[in-house]
Protein backbone atom coordinates (compact mmCIF):
# COMPACT_ATOMS: atom_id res chain seq x y z
CA UNK A 1 0.00 0.00 0.00
CA UNK A 2 1.61 4.02 -1.09
CA UNK A 3 0.40 6.61 0.50
CA UNK A 4 0.93 10.30 -0.22
CA UNK A 5 0.96 13.66 1.30
CA UNK A 6 1.75 16.97 0.20
CA UNK A 7 3.82 19.55 1.68
CA UNK A 8 4.51 23.03 0.60
CA UNK A 9 7.24 25.71 1.51
CA UNK A 10 8.79 29.23 -0.43
CA UNK A 11 12.00 28.72 -0.82
CA UNK A 12 15.30 30.97 -2.52
CA UNK A 13 18.38 30.02 -3.73
CA UNK A 14 20.63 30.24 -6.66
CA UNK A 15 21.55 27.26 -8.79
CA UNK A 16 25.51 27.64 -9.93
CA UNK A 17 26.62 26.26 -13.19
CA UNK A 18 23.19 24.92 -14.56
CA UNK A 19 22.47 26.02 -18.09
CA UNK A 20 19.73 28.66 -17.75
CA UNK A 21 21.41 32.03 -16.76
CA UNK A 22 18.57 33.48 -14.61
CA UNK A 23 18.87 30.19 -11.92
CA UNK A 24 22.44 30.27 -12.24
CA UNK A 25 23.62 33.90 -11.77
CA UNK A 26 20.19 35.56 -9.75
CA UNK A 27 18.80 34.46 -6.47
CA UNK A 28 15.34 33.22 -7.29
CA UNK A 29 12.41 31.56 -5.83
CA UNK A 30 9.72 29.25 -5.79
CA UNK A 31 6.49 28.04 -4.24
CA UNK A 32 7.61 24.48 -3.91
CA UNK A 33 5.47 21.49 -3.63
CA UNK A 34 6.62 17.98 -1.94
CA UNK A 35 5.54 15.02 -1.87
CA UNK A 36 6.21 12.35 0.54
CA UNK A 37 5.05 8.86 -0.50
CA UNK A 38 5.33 5.99 2.02
CA UNK A 39 4.70 2.43 2.28
CA UNK A 40 3.87 -0.83 4.19
CA UNK A 41 2.44 -4.23 3.45
CA UNK A 42 0.76 -3.98 6.96
CA UNK A 43 -1.87 -1.22 8.25
CA UNK A 44 -1.70 -0.03 11.95
CA UNK A 45 -4.18 -0.37 14.72
CA UNK A 46 -6.43 2.28 12.54
CA UNK A 47 -6.65 0.35 9.56
CA UNK A 48 -3.74 2.80 8.28
CA UNK A 49 -0.37 2.99 6.85
CA UNK A 50 1.29 6.03 9.01
CA UNK A 51 -1.62 8.42 10.19
CA UNK A 52 -0.89 11.77 8.28
CA UNK A 53 -1.63 13.42 11.63
CA UNK A 54 1.83 12.17 12.22
CA UNK A 55 3.33 13.18 9.20
CA UNK A 56 2.53 16.74 10.92
CA UNK A 57 5.41 16.01 13.27
CA UNK A 58 8.75 15.89 12.66
CA UNK A 59 8.17 15.40 8.97
CA UNK A 60 6.71 18.39 8.25
CA UNK A 61 8.70 20.64 11.21
CA UNK A 62 12.12 19.64 9.22
CA UNK A 63 10.57 20.37 5.19
CA UNK A 64 9.10 23.53 6.80
CA UNK A 65 12.57 24.48 7.60
CA UNK A 66 13.43 25.76 3.88
CA UNK A 67 10.17 27.82 4.19
CA UNK A 68 10.47 31.51 3.86
CA UNK A 69 14.26 30.86 3.76
CA UNK A 70 17.25 30.65 1.41
CA UNK A 71 19.08 27.67 0.95
CA UNK A 72 22.87 27.80 0.23
CA UNK A 73 25.05 25.69 -0.97
CA UNK A 74 28.35 24.84 0.93
CA UNK A 75 31.03 24.62 -1.67
CA UNK A 76 29.73 28.23 -3.57
CA UNK A 77 31.22 31.43 -3.16
CA UNK A 78 32.38 32.22 0.68
CA UNK A 79 31.42 35.51 0.53
CA UNK A 80 28.04 35.09 -0.44
CA UNK A 81 27.00 32.54 1.56
CA UNK A 82 28.44 34.52 4.25
CA UNK A 83 26.90 37.57 3.27
CA UNK A 84 23.06 35.17 2.76
CA UNK A 85 23.75 34.47 6.41
CA UNK A 86 24.21 38.02 7.94
CA UNK A 87 21.04 39.53 5.71
CA UNK A 88 18.43 35.82 6.38
CA UNK A 89 17.76 34.31 9.94
CA UNK A 90 16.21 31.68 8.19
CA UNK A 91 18.48 29.81 6.00
CA UNK A 92 20.02 26.27 4.90
CA UNK A 93 23.24 25.17 4.03
CA UNK A 94 23.53 21.74 1.96
CA UNK A 95 26.58 20.03 0.77
CA UNK A 96 24.86 19.66 -2.52
CA UNK A 97 23.93 22.78 -4.74
CA UNK A 98 20.06 23.13 -4.20
CA UNK A 99 18.27 21.82 -7.36
CA UNK A 100 14.86 19.93 -7.69
CA UNK A 101 17.28 16.58 -8.12
CA UNK A 102 18.89 17.37 -5.13
CA UNK A 103 16.04 18.86 -2.58
CA UNK A 104 14.67 15.00 -3.54
CA UNK A 105 17.78 13.60 -2.28
CA UNK A 106 18.24 15.60 0.53
CA UNK A 107 14.57 15.62 1.75
CA UNK A 108 14.40 11.86 1.60
CA UNK A 109 17.62 11.41 3.94
CA UNK A 110 16.01 13.55 6.09
CA UNK A 111 12.69 11.50 6.05
CA UNK A 112 14.16 8.00 5.76
CA UNK A 113 16.00 9.27 9.44
CA UNK A 114 12.95 10.53 10.95
CA UNK A 115 11.41 7.08 10.22
CA UNK A 116 14.36 4.70 10.94
CA UNK A 117 14.54 7.12 14.71
CA UNK A 118 10.67 7.20 15.29
CA UNK A 119 9.41 5.09 17.90
CA UNK A 120 6.28 3.45 16.88
CA UNK A 121 3.07 3.92 18.77
CA UNK A 122 0.14 2.86 17.36
CA UNK A 123 0.92 -0.76 15.51
CA UNK A 124 2.87 0.76 12.79
CA UNK A 125 4.99 -1.69 10.92
CA UNK A 126 7.75 -2.01 8.39
CA UNK A 127 6.71 1.39 6.99
CA UNK A 128 9.18 2.44 4.32
CA UNK A 129 9.68 5.68 2.59
CA UNK A 130 8.60 5.06 -1.60
CA UNK A 131 10.58 8.21 -2.86
CA UNK A 132 10.06 12.29 -2.77
CA UNK A 133 8.60 13.88 -5.43
CA UNK A 134 10.18 18.15 -5.45
CA UNK A 135 7.67 20.30 -7.31
CA UNK A 136 9.54 22.95 -8.36
CA UNK A 137 7.62 24.55 -10.62
CA UNK A 138 3.77 23.72 -12.13
CA UNK A 139 5.85 21.84 -15.22
CA UNK A 140 8.72 20.64 -13.40
CA UNK A 141 9.41 18.14 -11.04
CA UNK A 142 12.17 15.87 -9.83
CA UNK A 143 11.12 12.45 -7.98
CA UNK A 144 13.92 11.28 -5.78
CA UNK A 145 13.72 6.81 -4.72
CA UNK A 146 16.43 5.39 -2.16
CA UNK A 147 19.24 4.47 -4.81
CA UNK A 148 19.17 8.25 -6.02
CA UNK A 149 19.35 9.57 -2.31
CA UNK A 150 22.51 7.35 -1.02
CA UNK A 151 24.08 7.67 -4.49
CA UNK A 152 27.91 9.00 -4.69
CA UNK A 153 27.68 9.27 -8.47
CA UNK A 154 25.11 12.28 -7.83
CA UNK A 155 27.22 13.51 -4.82
CA UNK A 156 27.49 12.32 -1.69
CA UNK A 157 24.66 13.68 1.19
CA UNK A 158 26.28 13.19 4.48
CA UNK A 159 23.24 14.59 7.10
CA UNK A 160 26.02 16.00 9.18
CA UNK A 161 26.76 18.42 6.67
CA UNK A 162 23.63 19.95 6.75
CA UNK A 163 23.14 23.06 8.38
CA UNK A 164 20.09 24.73 9.90
CA UNK A 165 19.97 28.48 11.07
CA UNK A 166 19.42 29.23 14.64
CA UNK A 167 16.27 30.69 13.80
CA UNK A 168 14.77 27.64 11.80
CA UNK A 169 15.59 25.29 14.75
CA UNK A 170 14.29 27.57 17.24
CA UNK A 171 10.64 27.06 15.92
CA UNK A 172 10.77 23.35 15.58
CA UNK A 173 8.59 21.98 18.39
CA UNK A 174 11.96 20.45 20.02
CA UNK A 175 14.83 22.44 19.02
CA UNK A 176 17.26 19.10 19.60
CA UNK A 177 15.68 17.97 17.05
CA UNK A 178 18.33 17.34 14.04
CA UNK A 179 20.93 16.69 16.77
CA UNK A 180 18.98 13.67 18.09
CA UNK A 181 18.36 12.69 14.54
CA UNK A 182 21.86 13.04 13.54
CA UNK A 183 23.09 10.87 17.17
CA UNK A 184 19.88 8.25 16.17
CA UNK A 185 18.52 8.94 19.25
CA UNK A 186 15.26 7.54 19.20
CA UNK A 187 12.03 9.78 19.03
CA UNK A 188 8.49 9.15 20.14
CA UNK A 189 5.26 9.11 18.10
CA UNK A 190 2.47 10.68 20.44
CA UNK A 191 -0.72 8.37 20.80
CA UNK A 192 -2.57 10.50 19.94
CA UNK A 193 -2.27 14.03 17.98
Amino acid sequence: MLIRKLFKFENAHIVRDCTTQRCSENIHGHSYKIEVLLESNYLDNGQMVYDFGLTKRYIKELIDSFDHAITLWSKDDEAYVRSMKKYSNRWVELPVSPSAEQFSRVIYLMVERVLACTDMQNGEREVRLHSIIVHETETGYAQGFKDDAHSEAMGAIRLEEIVFSPQVQSEWSDPKLWEKLLDHSMIKNPKKV
